[in-house]
């Protein structure tokens, strides 16, 4: 490269890629310093060096006292300078990986804001202000396309080193992406008067966020929504119409789980603290709030409280067809028993497994359609669910 050809390199690097002079020139003289030796011009007291302020490409020669002379540049053949200017790039290319890492290697969990660039497959790259980064598949929310140039915000998931260079690793599925939202939003998230205790997502779809105030006269979830409910608005609007639940938190499980399931209304909610299972009981027009769109808010509730959840309807408030049809149900649904088997039991009277387990095996036996092989493994299956459902064999 001649100085013109040099200049053009540093200038372009250091204004459109946001590598130091210094660093491009020092990158310089290493190529040609090593193009030089291996050329032939190995002389262990010749420095190569780039004038900083024409470009032009100077030999030193080093002296037995120390000092330094200026001499002829050893002259590179044209295979020679060929090597010297793919060495350069290389070595520039080197430095502005570095440069990447450094700049984003201690910003995981911060949100960007970059531009999509092209797709490979499924996974998105994004073009960021010094370099690109990767939005892989998994990471994408399911419900939304981009295109290229649009511009997406993304949480920083890793930044990892690669033999090919630094690689950026994004994410809008992530829980901490709302979390981070959430915290850009609501300014007592940020100052520490208000903290987010948990979050648990399904991306695109909706998310619960468990919040507490440290701050008697500060509203937690008041304080998320905002007023006319602008704050929680915007994060909706980021997330494409994700709807977020928020949760104001509680260490009495109890309290938490009414909490979450709002606005479905709870009649009984008892704790298992040793199976960690909690087993909700609701009007029988409650149940599908309680459970939510194919489960969702049931799902959504045990990741929050990381508790087992267990919703049903409360028998007492059944009508008899529904009692029976319910106790069909949950018979059928043991290995060994079925469906048949379970509609015969419980038309005769045994609605439970207490029930079967309390009977003799003629008690089973003299039940239209069963016959006595049926009755011992009807009755052992209940033994085993009995078992595993409560941990010891009924009395």
């Amino acid at each position: 490269m001649n100085p013109a050809e040099l200049k053009a390199v540093v200038e372009y690097m250091e204004s459109e890629r946001g590598v130091e002079r210094e660093v491009i020139i020092r990158a310089i003289e290493a190529a040609l310093q090593g193009v030089a030796e291996k050329s032939g011009a190995e002389d262990d007291g010749l420095r190569i060096a780039i004038d900083r302020k024409t470009f032009e490409r100077k030999a030193y020669r080093k002296l037995s006292d120390g000092s330094e002379i200026e001499t002829t540049p050893p002259r590179l053949g044209r295979i020679a300078a060929q090597t010297a200017k793919q060495v350069i790039m290389q070595k520039i290319r080197n430095a502005e990986k570095e440069l990447l890492f450094q700049e984003y290697k201690d910003r995981v969990g911060e949100i960007i804001t970059g531009s999509v660039a092209r797709f490979d497959r499924s996974d998105v790259i994004v073009e960021l202000e010094h370099g690109e980064a990767l939005m892989p598949s998994k990471e994408r929310v399911p419900i939304e396309e981009y295109e290229v140039g649009e511009r997406v915000r993304a949480l920083i998931l890793a930044v990892r080193e690669q033999e090919r260079g630094p690689e950026i690793i994004l994410s809008r599925s992530h829980p901490d992406f709302v979390r981070r939202l959430f915290e850009l939003e609501v300014s007592e998230i940020a100052d520490g008067t208000m903290e987010i205790k948990g979050i648990a997502r399904e991306a695109g779809y909706r998310s619960k966020v468990a919040v507490i105030s440290h701050d008697e006269r500060v509203d937690p979830v008041g304080a998320c929504v905002g007023m006319r409910g602008m704050r929680v608005k915007n994060i909706v609007r980021e997330l494409s119409g994700e709807k977020i639940d928020i949760v104001r938190w509680s260490e009495d499980i109890h309290t938490l789980i009414t909490n979450a399931l709002a606005p479905a209304r709870l009649k009984h909610v008892d704790a298992d603290e040793e199976t960690r299972t909690v087993t909700v009981t609701v009007e029988p027009d409650q149940l599908s709030l309680a459970i939510g769109k194919r489960g969702q808010n049931a799902r959504l509730t045990s990741k929050l409280t990381g508790w087992r959840v267990d919703i049903q309807k409360d028998e007492e408030s059944m009508g008899f067809e529904e009692r029976v049809a319910a106790a069909v149900t949950k018979l059928a649904a043991i290995d060994g028993i079925g469906a048949e088997l379970a509609e015969k039991l419980v038309f005769s009277g045994f609605l439970t497994l207490e029930g079967i387990l309390a009977a003799e095996h003629s008690d089973l036996e003299a039940i239209e359609g069963i016959s006595a092989e049926q009755a011992r493994t009807i009755w052992h299956a209940a033994e085993a669910a009995y078992t595993k459902e409560h941990g010891e064999i009924a009395e």
